[in-house]
C-alpha cells in the first residue's frame, strides 16, 4: 500500500474588510452641510450674554411669555393625543375607500406654510368663518381671536400631524398575534386595549406625544395670525423673541432663543434611539436575518 502523501495545511486568506471611507467630495459636502446648519446656532451662541442671560430669563415679561407656551402647548399636546390616538387607529386599521385622502388631509399641517394654516384657521374658527358664527350662536363664543384658547387650537392644528403620523406607524408595527390569542382566551376589546396593545405601544405614544409637544412649544405663523400677539394671552416665547427683536432689544432675543435651542435639544437626544436604530456588527460568515 503507498503511503499517504500530507500537504500542508495553510490558513484561509482572511476576508478583505470592506472600505467604508466616502469618497472626497461626499465628505467635502458632507462637511459643507454640516456647516450650513451649525453656523447660525454657533453665531447665536458666540452672540448670546452669558453673564446677563440668568436676569434675561427672570425678566417678568420673559417668565409671562413662558407661561403661556407652557400651558398653550400642554394643552395643545393633550388635545393631539386625545383626538390623535382615535384617528391614528382607524388609518392604520381600518380600510375603507377615502383612508388615502384622509391621510393627507392629516398630512397637510406637516407641509402647509403655517401662516396659510392661520387664516385657513381664521376663516374656519374666526367670528364670521365657517365655524366661528355657530359657536356665538349655540354656545355663546364671542371669538377665539386674542385669546389664549385661539392659541391652543393653532397650536393643535399644526402638532396634531406628528402625533398621528407617529402612532400609526407604531400600531403598523405591532403583531397582531398578540391581539388575536388575547382575543380567543376571552379578552373583551377594552381589556385588549389596555393590557396588549398601549403597553406596547406606549414607546411611539411617548415619542408622538414628545413630537407634538416640540412643534406646539415652537409654533409661531399660525398662532400670531390667527390667535394674535397679546400679552398673557398668546404671546408664546416664539412671538415674545421676534417682538423683543423688533423692539431693539437683541439680549433679550437671543435669550430667549436660548432657551427654546436648550429644549429643542433635550427632546432630539430623547428620541434619537426612535429615528436612529444601533448599528449591529456582523462577523465574517454571518448572514443578514430580515425580521419576521
Amino acid at each position: 500500500m503507498a503511503p499517504r502523501i500530507r500537504f500542508p495545511v495553510t490558513d484561509r486568506p482572511s476576508a478583505k474588510k470592506p472600505n467604508n471611507r466616502p469618497p472626497i467630495p461626499v465628505l467635502v459636502m458632507a462637511l459643507i452641510a454640516v456647516g450650513v446648519l451649525a453656523l447660525p446656532l454657533v453665531g447665536l451662541l458666540q452672540r448670546t450674554p452669558w453673564s446677563s442671560l440668568g436676569t434675561t430669563l427672570g425678566d417678568t415679561a420673559t417668565l409671562e411669555a413662558l407661561r403661556v407656551s407652557v400651558v398653550v402647548s400642554l394643552v395643545a399636546t393633550g388635545i393631539s393625543v386625545a383626538l390623535g390616538l382615535p384617528l391614528a387607529w382607524v388609518l392604520a386599521r381600518q380600510s375603507f375607500r377615502a383612508r388615502a385622502l384622509v391621510r393627507a388631509m392629516v398630512l397637510l399641517p406637516m407641509v402647509l406654510p403655517p401662516v396659510v394654516g392661520g387664516i385657513a384657521l381664521f376663516f374656519a374658527l374666526g367670528r364670521r368663518g365657517l365655524v366661528g358664527r355657530a359657536l356665538q350662536s349655540w354656545f355663546g363664543v364671542d371669538t377665539l381671536i386674542g385669546t389664549t384658547a385661539g392659541a391652543v387650537i393653532a397650536a393643535a392644528f399644526v402638532s396634531m400631524p406628528f402625533f398621528v403620523i407617529t402612532a400609526e406607524a407604531g400600531l403598523r408595527q405591532l403583531d397582531p398575534r398578540l391581539e388575536s390569542a388575547a382575543s380567543t382566551l376571552g379578552a373583551g376589546r377594552w381589556t385588549v386595549l389596555r393590557r396588549i396593545t398601549l403597553p406596547l405601544l406606549a414607546p411611539s405614544l411617548a415619542a408622538g406625544a414628545t413630537l407634538a409637544w416640540g412643534r406646539a412649544l415652537g409654533e409661531f405663523g399660525a398662532t400670531i395670525t390667527f390667535a394674535g400677539n397679546h400679552p398673557g394671552r398668546t404671546r408664546t416665547l416664539p412671538l415674545a423673541i421676534a417682538q423683543a427683536n423688533e423692539a431693539g432689544q437683541p439680549d433679550a432675543a437671543i435669550a430667549m432663543s436660548v432657551l427654546l435651542i436648550g429644549v429643542s435639544l433635550l427632546v432630539l437626544i430623547g428620541l434619537r434611539h426612535r429615528w436612529i436604530a444601533p448599528r449591529q456588527s456582523q462577523t465574517p460568515g454571518s448572514q443578514e436575518t430580515s425580521p419576521p
